[in-house]
């Protein structure tokens, strides 16, 4: 269609330096006309790229959007350049280290994106010996520097507890992650620090933690709130288990905002419709998608690790009733 031959529109789709810019522009608009899209296998057998971001995710009980929200956010950034993003999921009761070995060992990815991050992680620890591009959706404490972005836990439970005492409540539970993963220790230290600075005790969950499932969550709650020292104030780090902790409240005959209160972190505004007297900070996930995806490429393209750090900041809802 363009008069021309195989070796100079190929050079020409390059961008090739002693190609003519009219010929240039000629092949591209012939290129768009027909849809055109480079063979992902051949580009691969040609350079040994294979243009894949592979985001591993695992599958969990999920009401809120969450891994929904991280694909936008990542897609968003990488809509701009030649890589495409491709999902290997994985159920998190199983080895983690099973998709992350997969795609190593195939070479099935130029750059990964992982979540539930653990204080000595040996998904890092692997990518890392194997100089491996890669971001991490949370921090590890192993003393290795690689790229991340986080929410600052800390800080939210900090200002939970702080919410909760403004409003009279002494007595908190918190429903935390699992304490294998890091953001357990973030959220732990914030918790404490708060109880201690204004004068509130803890309620124990027991061994209900955000991962339980939902049905163990609600019943929990309602045995809880049955019992003879209920919490009057409830944090949540998660919008899909805070679901099942008003349910389990409801079921003992309580009611948000007499007498208990209940502060939780969501992915999107949603709670609020539900239970307008529920607190609420949203931890912005489609951002995270997009830190993520410009740290992973940013790593592919050789920048240090230490510059492609960031956190985010607990900001609460507009919707969430004022204290």
């Amino acid at each position: 269609m363009t008069g021309l031959g195989i070796t100079t529109v190929s050079r020409a789709l390059k961008d090739a330096p002693d190609i003519g810019t009219d010929t240039k522009e000629r092949v591209r608009l012939v290129a768009n006309q027909l849809g055109y899209q480079p063979n992902r296998a051949g580009v691969r057998l040609r350079t040994g790229k294979t243009n894949v971001i592979a985001l591993v995710l695992s599958i969990d009980e999920e009401l809120m959007g969450f891994t929904s929200q991280m694909m936008f956010g990542i897609s968003e950034v990488l809509a701009g350049t030649q890589y495409h993003l491709v999902l290997t999921p994985h159920v998190h009761q199983k080895d983690p280290m099973a998709p992350v070995r997969y795609i190593l060992d195939t070479g099935s990815a130029d750059g990964m994106i992982v979540s539930r991050t653990a204080p000595d992680d040996p998904r890092v620890a692997l990518m890392t010996e194997r100089n491996f591009p890669f971001a991490t959706h949370g921090r590890t404490d192993m003393g290795i520097v690689h790229p991340f972005h986080d929410f600052d836990n800390e800080t939210y439970a900090f200002q939970a507890v702080e919410r909760l005492v403004a409003r009279g409540r002494r007595r908190i539970a918190l429903l935390a992650p699992p304490a294998r993963l890091s953001y357990y220790i973030h959220t732990r230290v914030g918790f404490e620090r708060a109880l201690s600075a204004f004068g509130a005790t803890e309620v124990s969950m027991g061994r209900i933690t955000s991962e339980s499932p939902l049905d163990e969550i609600r019943a929990h709650m309602k045995d809880l709130m049955q019992s003879a020292e209920p919490p009057d104030g409830i944090i949540s780090i998660s919008g899909s288990a805070t679901i099942s902790l008003v349910a389990g409240l409801e079921a003992a005959g309580r009611r948000l905002g007499d007498g208990v209160d209940l502060v939780s972190k969501q992915s999107a505004d949603f709670l609020n419709w539900v239970r307008p007297e529920i607190y609420t900070v949203n931890e912005n996930v489609r951002h995270a998608g997009r830190e993520l995806a410009k740290a992973v490429i940013a790593r592919i393209d050789g920048v240090s690790p230490d510059l492609l750090q960031s956190i985010s900041e607990p900001l609460w809802s507009s919707m969430a009733p004022k204290p």
